[in-house]
C-alpha cells in the first residue's frame, strides 16, 4: 500500500528528479540570474554593451527568468523547465546577435565570447533536455531496396553482424557474444556513442532475420531484414523495418533532425550503401565522400583520387 501511494505522488523522472546535470543546471539559472538582478549595469558591461537603461532592463528581465527557471529545476525538477531553458537560450542567442549586428566595436571581444559561451550552454541544456524527457511512442522506420543476387546470398551476407559497420554509417562495432546475442555500439547525436546487447529473435536462412535489444540499452530497439526474390528473377528484395525509443520522443526527433540526424533518411542511406557493399565489395567514393561512412569527416572536399595507404589499411580493418 505505501509503495502504491509514493508511486502515485511521484511523477517526476527519476532521470530529472535524481539528477546532477540537472541540479546543476538549476544551480547555474541561480548563480546567473541573481547576478543580473542584483548588478545588471555590471553585467551589461561584462558582455560588452553599454550600460544604458533599456540594456539594464532587459538583463534584469532576462535574471528573472532564470531565477524561475532555477525555482523550478530545484523544487520541482521536471523535463519543462530544461526545455524552458532551451527556449530562454534561444531568446539570449537572439538578443546577442542584435547586439552583434549594431555593435559600436568597443567590447566587441567581450560580446563575441558571451555569444560563443550562450551557443555552448544551449547545446548542454539541449542534450539535457531531449536525454532526459519521458519517451514517447517508440518510432517505426521502414525502408527497402533491390540487389543483384540471391536471397540466400544476401541473407549470408547480412547475417555476418561484423560486416553490419561496413554499410551502417552511424554503427561502431558489432561484436558476437554468445549464440544468437551480440553485443552493438553506435554513434549518436551530440558526439555521443550508445551500446547494447542483442538477441537475435527469429533466424529463417534466405528469408528473415529479426531482433530486439535486451533489457539496460541505451536507446532500446528492434528490428527485421525481410529477404524476398526479386519478380522475374532479377535479384532479392531487401526490405527493412526499424522500431526503436528515441530520447525525447518526438521533440527529440525534431532536434535530431534539425542537427542533420534524420533517423529514416540515415536508413535509406544505409541500404544504399548495402547495395554498393555487396554488389562492389565498397562503398562507392567520390568527391562528396572519399571515405564512405566516414564523408562528414572530410570537409573541405578535394577532387576523387585513389586511396593513400592509410586509407586502405582503414577500409580493411
Amino acid at each position: 500500500m505505501t509503495t502504491g501511494i509514493a508511486q502515485k505522488r511521484s511523477t517526476t523522472p527519476a532521470a530529472v528528479r535524481d539528477d546532477s546535470l540537472t541540479r546543476g543546471l538549476g544551480w547555474a539559472s541561480a548563480a546567473l540570474g541573481a547576478s543580473q538582478l542584483v548588478r545588471p549595469g555590471a553585467f551589461a558591461r561584462g558582455l560588452g554593451v553599454a550600460d544604458a537603461p533599456r540594456h539594464r532592463l532587459v538583463i534584469a528581465i532576462v535574471g528573472a527568468r532564470e531565477m524561475v527557471a532555477a525555482a523550478g529545476l530545484l523544487g520541482r525538477p521536471h523535463p519543462a523547465w530544461l526545455w524552458a531553458r532551451v527556449g530562454g537560450d534561444a531568446m539570449d542567442l537572439t538578443l546577442l546577435g542584435r547586439a552583434l549586428k549594431n555593435h559600436d566595436g568597443r567590447g566587441l571581444r567581450r560580446t563575441v565570447l558571451a555569444t560563443a559561451a550562450t551557443v555552448g550552454i544551449t547545446l548542454t541544456d539541449l542534450y539535457a533536455a531531449i536525454t532526459r524527457t519521458r519517451k514517447g511512442k517508440p518510432m517505426e522506420l521502414r525502408s527497402s531496396t533491390t540487389v543483384a543476387g540471391r536471397p540466400d546470398e544476401v541473407y549470408g551476407f547480412w547475417s555476418r553482424l561484423d560486416q553490419l559497420p561496413m554499410f551502417m554509417a552511424h554503427l561502431e562495432d558489432v561484436r558476437v557474444t554468445g549464440e544468437r546475442r551480440s553485443h552493438w555500439r553506435a554513434a549518436a547525436p551530440f558526439s555521443r556513442d550508445v551500446e547494447w546487447d542483442a538477441e537475435t529473435t527469429d533466424d529463417v536462412p534466405g528469408q528473415r532475420i529479426a531482433w530486439r535489444s535486451l533489457d539496460g540499452a541505451d536507446i532500446p530497439n528492434s528490428g527485421q531484414v525481410r529477404f524476398v526474390p526479386a519478380p522475374g528473377g532479377r535479384g532479392t528484395e531487401v526490405h527493412v523495418t526499424l522500431t526503436y525509443d528515441l530520447p525525447g520522443g518526438a521533440a527529440g526527433k525534431a532536434v535530431a533532425k534539425y542537427f542533420g540526424e534524420e533517423p529514416s533518411q540515415h536508413l535509406d542511406d544505409d541500404l544504399r550503401r548495402f547495395k554498393q557493399v555487396f554488389e562492389t565489395g565498397e562503398v562507392i567514393r567520390s568527391d562528396g565522400a572519399p571515405r564512405g561512412k566516414r564523408a562528414r569527416a572530410e570537409f573541405p572536399q578535394h577532387p576523387a583520387r585513389p586511396l593513400s595507404h592509410e586509407e586502405r589499411k582503414e577500409v580493411l580493418t
